[in-house]
């Protein structure tokens, strides 16, 4: 990751700003150096079994036979290779990054590092491959766009229109479910937070902060905390906000129970439940854990 990174950065650097990949402009500045700077650790035998699993496929997608799987190989198994390509980099180390990252292309084809060589070695049919996909993703997108017109058409409200990252609108009602044999409340408290980790000896993953612990006395216990409705979610839709017929901010998805994994196939509101923070318990938080009271002024729009 550290060697395609470094290679377009700098490639892309000598464009303009508006004709670079999306992640190399100028507003991705931050991300991008976020993620190539990082402090996490590298380890070998991960990154081994990665490259490996990565040039096997390659391998066999393409034939022992394809030129670019040659120069890729370098006449070694996939696992040989790897080993020789992970070993061999300087990238580990975040200096050696960071200088890099300031230079040309001269100078990054001047380092020899064989993570890196390999990664330039790719990047210009990996550009070709990039462009040609989003040309026909761009023939896809606007295709998608009149079938959608025509769909709609036909048949109305009475679908749902297809996940295309569109912004949209979910409903349902907040109620509770059984399980297990139990009937489970739709909503929960600050009491019942306490109540749960007590009832854990506050050990992990039922642990509160200090900080929690300490303000239990200025929260109301009775505030609601979380609640549940049969709103139909899939991945994604965490954080999104929730509104009352009123179109007033009532809450935060966040998550769904385990009954919710069906959602990603099929809509079924029997048990399957959209879990979300209550804006209640928000507010209450901000201004007795987090002293954050002119915040929370603020979010309520008072003067």
């Amino acid at each position: 990751m550290y060697a395609r990174l470094l290679t377009r950065a700098i490639d892309e650097r000598a464009k303009p700003n508006g004709e670079r990949i999306p992640m190399f402009r100028d507003s991705g500045k931050e991300s991008l150096e976020l993620d190539l700077f990082s402090t996490s650790p590298v380890y070998d035998d991960y990154e081994i079994l990665r490259l490996t699993d990565s040039l096997t496929d390659f391998a066999e997608k393409f034939g022992a036979n394809d030129l670019m799987v040659k120069q890729v190989l370098a006449g070694k198994s996939p696992r040989a290779r790897a080993v020789e390509l992970v070993t061999g980099t300087k990238l580990k180390d975040i200096d050696f990054r960071k200088n890099l990252y300031t230079k040309d292309a001269a100078a990054l084809q001047a380092a020899h590092d064989p993570m890196l060589d390999l990664a330039r070695m790719i990047e210009a049919p990996a550009s070709d491959a990039r462009k040609a996909h989003n040309a026909q993703e761009e023939i896809k997108e606007q295709a998608y766009a009149e079938i959608a017109r025509a769909r709609f058409a036909i048949e109305g409200t009475s679908n749902y229109p297809d996940a295309t990252f569109t912004l949209r609108l979910s409903y349902g009602r907040v109620r509770g479910y059984e399980e297990d044999g139990k009937q489970v409340a739709p909503f929960t408290n600050f009491a019942g937070l306490y109540q749960r980790s007590a009832e854990h000896e506050n050990k992990e993953p039922f642990d509160l902060p200090q900080r929690w612990i300490d303000k239990k006395a200025a929260l109301n216990p009775e505030t609601q905390f979380n609640f549940v409705s049969d709103a139909d979610i899939i991945g994604g839709n965490s954080g999104s906000p929730v509104v009352n017929k009123a179109n007033e901010f009532v809450g935060i998805i966040f998550d769904g129970n385990i009954q919710s994994l069906v959602l990603d196939c099929i809509f079924t509101d029997k048990q399957a439940r959209a879990v979300s923070v209550d804006s209640a318990a928000i507010t209450e938080a901000l201004r007795n854990v987090y002293d954050a009271s002119a915040l929370a002024d603020e979010l309520e729009d008072k003067k």
